[in-house]
């Protein structure tokens, strides 16, 4: 079977899952199938909608969409990660892959990968850049026995494979360890420039900070690290929850990753409001001003 005729099922159709999908469709895959527990539901309409857009037939169950696949996506919520899991174990035929995107803990993907047993074949994956724009070229590092088997197979459609190791949770450490520093920036970054815009001083905290980073770009940096808080600060703080638990299963209390889980969860909030969601391209004084008003007005 060529690259392009490979089966592609995807567990959780939301942004990742679509982003991966339409990327394997542009790259000539023919063959995509998705299941989302949404389907049914009245919010599961814009799924569908993309769904058909991208060219990926929706199906009607877990079930029915991992029947003949060769690769199964696993891209839902990190808290339902080993339940997407088990609704899909008894209809798995053949030992396909199983790539487990989920972020979470190394011992979550153990668990799973334990669940999964000869069923399939476990990938701990780990996506390490933004989904977009790469979508499904996104640098992914994969991990399990059988992660280099897949090195070729998805090379030749493009995607961009290294791997972690042969144990499984040797990815998911590295996405989780990382997570410290990345979300842990983008809720100092909330923190510190809500009180800078307050005190009316944004542009000279940020100069003052170029001294001692003068790699980053804080004017760009700011309203980056905002915007991707206010879209996603909900999933992300899930997310900042699971590198604590990597964190504890390592031994390291996680007293900055549990603050960061309160600022990410507290910036998705406030990032849902119609206020702040339609400022979201502007700079980040506009942005950190819509999002004081929308937090003075929450409390």
């Amino acid at each position: 079977m060529t690259d392009t005729k490979l089966t592609f099922c995807f567990i959780g159709f939301g942004e990742a899952g679509q982003a991966i999908a339409s990327g394997l469709r542009e790259a000539g895959v023919e063959r995509i199938v998705a299941w989302d527990i949404l389907f049914p539901q009245r919010e599961g309409a814009q799924l569908l909608l993309a769904g058909e857009t991208i060219g990926v037939r929706c199906a009607a169950s877990a079930a029915d969409a991992v029947r003949g696949a060769d690769i199964v996506v696993s891209a839902v919520t990190a808290a339902s990660s080993v339940e997407a899991a088990q609704s899909v174990k008894a209809h798995l035929a053949g030992r396909p892959v199983l790539l487990d995107i989920n972020s979470v803990s190394p011992g979550r993907k153990q668990e799973t990968a334990k669940l999964v047993g000869a069923s399939a074949r476990y990938i701990d994956v780990a996506v390490i850049a933004p989904i977009h724009p790469a979508r499904h070229r996104t640098p992914m590092l994969f991990a399990g026995p059988d992660a280099a088997t897949l090195l070729s197979p998805l090379g030749a459609l493009g995607m961009r494979v290294s791997v972690a190791g042969t144990e499984v949770g040797a990815a998911s450490a590295i996405k989780m360890v990382r997570s410290v520093i990345i979300k842990g920036i983008e809720a100092l970054t909330l923190e510190c420039f809500l009180a800078a815009a307050r005190a009316g001083v944004i542009d000279e905290v940020a100069a003052s900070l170029k001294n001692n980073y003068p790699g980053l770009d804080w004017p760009k940096l700011i309203p980056y690290n905002l915007e991707r808080m206010a879209r996603h600060g909900e999933r992300r703080a899930a997310e900042m929850e699971e590198v604590a638990e990597t964190l504890r299963e390592l031994g390291v209390e996680p007293l900055m990753s549990n603050a960061a889980v309160k600022r990410q969860r507290e910036m998705g909030h406030l990032g849902a409001q119609p206020s702040v969601r339609g400022v979201l391209k502007n700079d980040g004084a506009a942005i950190l001003k819509a999002i004081s008003a929308a937090a003075r007005d929450r409390h």
